[in-house]
């Protein structure tokens, strides 16, 4: 899949960041520009957390049918996975809603479709946290390589018939709206180290899914970064109630490891031990497509639920303009290559 540039072979990694619905949206709308440039099909790595597992996971799926853009953007137009919807009622059991949450998921995106049976497209990489070591958990298929889950703590074991519904599940699964999913020895043998491990959201760890993207033995040549996360803001009238401050203060935590994340890329390409990085944030005006794009865009909420006309309209147009906008000012070689 690698795109060729002056006769020599390049690797692509792409990251899709967490952000439930709206993020994907701004995905998709990379894709999409993405596809147009040529780009999108020599793509070999998707690293995706949240909101990016559902974008990534269904293009990945779908990866040899043309109309893989347009599952995505029919399911983000029609479906909603708003908490009533999911659990049923606020007196549904919480341990139940992740299965809930994955049912969904295979109903409506994944057709009981297990890692093995996204082989035939590029590396795709479901990032979730590990609750039990505090490290990222990976669920990776693709690339002509086999499956495989778990980190570099505890180790990694073979995973070809894990379910994707539930791999996805795990990596937007955020709290506390959602339990962890839980796996003993049983489903990962070295959680019998620790009895057995739970994972959350992967935004939790990092949002962006940077990990795979600077593994040495992925080998990546150029790194597009579409982060559809929502961007700390100044706040006037900061809240003093205290789940919100949690709230407030996970979002802090984000913020900070968001920044960490973006030197470590750049400090790694500056001393020539890294991809170059093509960064960009919804709230970037920076190449925006139309003046007010970027604000609208961030206000969008960071939920699961059906976007409307504009909402869809404004996020994909605004993540498509930024990616162009970055990769004719930093890397225009990948054009027309």
């Amino acid at each position: 899949m690698a795109l060729t540039i002056g006769g020599t072979a390049r690797r692509i990694g792409l990251a899709l960041s967490g952000g439930g619905f709206r993020a994907a949206a701004f995905h998709l709308g990379v894709m999409r520009r993405l596809a147009a440039l040529g780009i999108l099909e020599h793509v070999d790595l998707f690293t995706c957390v949240s909101g990016g597992s559902i974008a990534g996971a269904t293009v990945v799926k779908h990866w040899a049918d043309p109309a893989r853009l347009d599952i995505l953007d029919r399911y983000l137009r029609t479906r909603s996975i708003a908490v009533s919807s999911v659990i049923g009622g606020v007196l549904d059991p919480f341990e139940d809603r992740l299965d809930k949450l994955a049912a969904s998921y295979d109903r409506d995106l994944f057709d009981g479709a297990t890692l093995d049976g996204l082989g035939g497209g590029p590396r795709l990489y479901v990032n979730a946290t590990n609750l039990a070591t505090g490290n990222l958990f990976f669920f990776v298929t693709g690339g002509g390589k086999p499956a495989e889950m778990g980190e570099h703590e505890l180790g990694v074991v073979g995973a070809p018939g894990f379910p994707v519904c539930r791999a996805v599940a795990a990596s937007s699964a955020f709290p506390p709206v959602f339990p962890p999913l839980r796996l003993d020895a049983s489903s990962y043998a070295h959680a019998s180290s620790v009895e057995y491990v739970t994972l959350t959201d992967g935004g939790v760890y990092d949002n962006m899914g940077i990990n795979p993207l600077v593994r040495a033995r992925n080998a990546l040549d150029y790194v597009i970064v579409s982060d559809g996360g929502k961007p700390f803001a100044l706040d006037e009238r900061p809240t003093e109630s205290g789940a919100i401050v949690l709230k407030a203060a996970l979002d802090i935590m984000m913020e900070q490891i968001r920044g960490l994340e973006f030197d470590r890329l750049q400090h790694r390409h500056a001393a020539l031990k890294g991809p170059q990085p093509l960064w960009f944030s919804i709230d970037s005006r920076e190449g925006e497509a139309q003046a007010g794009d970027a604000a609208f865009a961030s206000s969008i909420k960071t939920n699961l639920t059906r976007l409307g006309r504009e909402e869809m309209d404004v996020l994909t147009r605004h993540g498509g303009a930024l990616v162009e906008a970055r990769i004719r000012r930093y890397a225009p070689e990948l054009i027309g290559a």
